[in-house]
């Protein structure tokens, strides 16, 4: 995108919170220029980025500024982008430890067709949820972490408790296959610190919060092979470290040895590529988070296996 198109937006957006936050066009340009021309993003879901990470911070209704009409009500299952203004009637689940202040709940939503991860800010001013209770909840904004969608809820938020009850479904699937592929962006990885954040860094700078100084984790995304159909998995550490055998910090250490990150994923390459596993959990978007894996007897050649794959 030209810059004179870039400030424009950044302008027309600079307009709607110039009353309600020490913000300058130039810095509104900023964040618009690393989400097109840095990360690729198309211009309306960068505009809709950066005006939603303003709305929160100023605590304006959606109605005082343009967000392009009312939200669709889905069904947990029908969550599948991030940065999506949407109402839903769910079950709280359960209800975790917040690990920042900035936090005022996080737990587990859920209805008939599956379960998502929520978090409530403090600075929403938000009545707070009860586990057990059915609420329908408006204008809330969807967000994403390795393949696994979540909702937050802002200070926009209308929340009302139902007198009802809703039987939560079980979004888990069984996939079976030889692993031929261990994709970019697998082994040791940094992640933004910001609270509630976790997204993966692309050349030290967050998709949302810019350059970071990042923490390290590890995954795998993953291909699975069932002979007739392939299936994309996220391992996160936990199942990474399972599924390897490499701790966090064994992969510090071989990437610090090797002045090089990659050294990890070829690692885990050579201990995985080729085996039979059995994955089973929830389906995000295309991928099957790995909430259970176990290795399976037998084993093929993951190149011929990969190619064979590719072509179907």
């Amino acid at each position: 995108m030209s810059e004179t198109d870039l400030r424009t937006h950044a302008s027309e957006i600079h307009e709607q919170f110039a009353d309600h936050l020490e913000v300058t066009v130039d810095e509104v340009a900023e964040r618009l220029d690393t989400l097109v021309n840095e990360y690729k993003v198309p211009v309306s879901e960068a505009r809709r980025s950066v005006t939603n990470t303003y709305l929160d911070e100023a605590g304006m209704e959606r109605d005082d500024i343009s967000q392009g009409g009312g939200n669709d009500r889905v069904e947990v299952a029908d969550i599948d982008a991030p940065e999506q203004w949407l109402d839903l009637t769910a079950k709280v689940v359960d209800l975790w430890d917040a690990t920042s202040d900035a936090v005022a709940q996080v737990g587990l939503l859920g209805d008939e067709t599956g379960t998502v991860k929520f978090t409530k800010w403090s600075k929403s001013d938000l009545p707070a949820l009860e586990a057990g209770k059915v609420y329908d909840l408006r204008n809330v904004v969807t967000d994403e972490y390795q393949g696994r969608f979540s909702v937050k809820l802002n200070r926009t938020t209308v929340i009302e408790e139902l007198d009802e009850d809703i039987e939560v479904g079980d979004d888990a699937v069984e996939v079976e296959g030889a692993l031929v592929d261990i994709q970019s962006g697998s082994g040791l990885v940094k992640r933004c610190p910001e609270a509630e954040c976790t997204r993966v860094l692309k050349n030290g700078r967050c998709s949302e919060h810019g350059e970071v100084e990042g923490e390290f984790d590890l995954r795998i995304k993953g291909v699975l092979d069932d002979g007739t159909d392939v299936h994309e998995v996220i391992f996160d550490k936990e199942a990474t470290e399972e599924l390897t055998g490499i701790g966090l910090e064994q992969a510090k250490e071989m990437a610090m040895d090797a002045l090089d990150t990659t050294v990890v994923a070829d690692e885990m390459r050579e201990k995985t590529l080729g085996r039979y596993y059995r994955v089973v959990g929830p389906t995000l978007g295309r991928y099957v988070l790995a909430n259970e894996t176990d290795r399976l007897a037998g084993g093929v050649d993951p190149e011929a296996a990969l190619i064979k794959a590719r072509s179907i």
